[in-house]
C-alpha cells in the first residue's frame, strides 16, 4: 500500500513552501518522500521533482496554440491529465514501491478542488492503485484576520473537502510571518457562539438567518479547527505530519521505512 498528500489550497497559499520544508524535514530524520508536480504552470522547484506534469504538458504550450489565457488553459492541462491517468500516471506511479510516500504539490486554482471533476477522478485513480490519501489544505494565516474571511476559509475548505471525500487536515500556513498571533487564537479553536456574534455584529440585520446557518455548518462538519504552521519549528512540521500520518494511517511498518535516528531534544 501507498502513501499520498494531495496538497491543495488557494494560490499564494504556501503549498510549494510546504512541500519544500516537508522534505527538507523528512530528510533530517531519515525518511524519505517524493514530491510530485501537478502544476503545469510552475516553473522553478525547491525540491527534487520525483514526476512532472510538464513532462505529459505545459501551460505555456496550451496557451501558445490553443490562444487560451491562464485559467483556462490550466484547466485545459489538468483535463487532459486526467484523460492520461491510465496510461501516463500509471506508468509514472509503476517506478515506486508499494509502500513509498508521495506529496501531490497541486495548482491553486481552486475550482480544481471545490467544482470541476479532475481532482476527484485523480484521487479515485490513486485509491485504484492502491494508495491511502490525505488531503492538505493550506489557508494563509495572514488572510484571517477578521470572522468574516475566516468563515470564507472554512467554507471553501469544506466544499474541498465534499469534493474529494477524503481524509481533511487544515493548516494554517505562513505563522512564522504573523506578527501578533494573539490576532489569530480566536480561530484556532473558536466558539460557534462567539462566531456567530462576531459575524451579526459585522453582517446587516437582513443576513442573520444565514449567518446562523453558516456557522451551524461549520461546526457541524468540525471545520472551524485548523492547524498553525510555523516553519522555523521542526516541531510544528513534526506535528503536521503527525496528524496527516495518521489520516493515511502511516507508520504501522515505520521500523522499515525510517532509518534509526537519534530525535533531537525540544528546547
Amino acid at each position: 500500500m501507498g502513501y499520498a498528500q494531495l496538497v491543495i489550497g488557494p494560490a499564494g497559499s504556501g503549498k510549494s513552501t510546504y512541500c519544500t520544508n516537508l522534505y527538507q524535514h523528512c530528510e533530517t530524520v531519515g525518511r524519505t518522500v517524493h514530491i510530485v508536480n501537478l502544476d503545469p504552470a510552475a516553473e522553478n522547484f525547491d525540491y527534487p521533482v520525483a514526476m512532472d506534469i510538464r513532462e505529459l504538458i505545459s501551460l505555456d504550450d496550451v496557451m501558445e496554440e490553443l490562444g487560451l489565457g491562464p485559467n483556462g488553459g490550466l484547466l485545459y492541462c489538468m483535463e487532459h491529465l486526467e484523460d492520461n491517468l491510465d496510461d501516463w500516471l500509471t506508468e509514472e506511479l509503476d517506478n515506486y514501491l508499494d509502500d513509498d510516500y508521495l506529496v501531490f504539490d497541486c495548482p491553486g486554482q481552486i475550482e480544481l478542488f471545490s467544482h470541476v471533476p479532475v481532482l476527484r477522478n485523480f484521487v479515485e485513480h490513486l485509491k485504484r492503485k492502491n494508495f491511502n490519501v490525505c488531503a492538505v489544505y493550506l489557508l494563509d494565516s495572514q488572510f484571517i484576520t477578521d470572522v468574516t474571511k475566516f468563515i470564507s476559509g472554512c467554507m471553501a475548505s469544506l466544499s474541498a473537502m465534499v469534493q474529494l471525500e477524503l481524509p481533511h487536515v487544515n493548516i494554517l500556513s505562513k505563522m512564522d510571518l504573523v506578527t501578533n498571533k494573539r490576532d489569530l487564537e480566536d480561530y484556532l479553536n473558536p466558539e460557534p457562539r462567539v462566531l456567530l456574534s462576531e459575524l451579526n455584529k459585522r453582517m446587516a440585520p437582513q443576513f442573520a438567518k444565514l449567518n446562523k446557518t453558516l456557522i451551524e455548518l461549520v461546526d457541524g462538519y468540525s471545520m472551524v479547527s485548523f492547524i498553525p504552521l510555523d516553519l522555523r519549528k521542526e516541531n510544528s512540521i513534526q506535528y503536521v505530519l503527525a496528524q496527516i500520518d495518521n489520516c493515511i494511517q502511516y507508520g504501522e511498518d515505520a521500523d522499515v521505512k525510517v532509518k534509526d535516528f537519534d530525535p533531537e531534544d525540544d528546547d
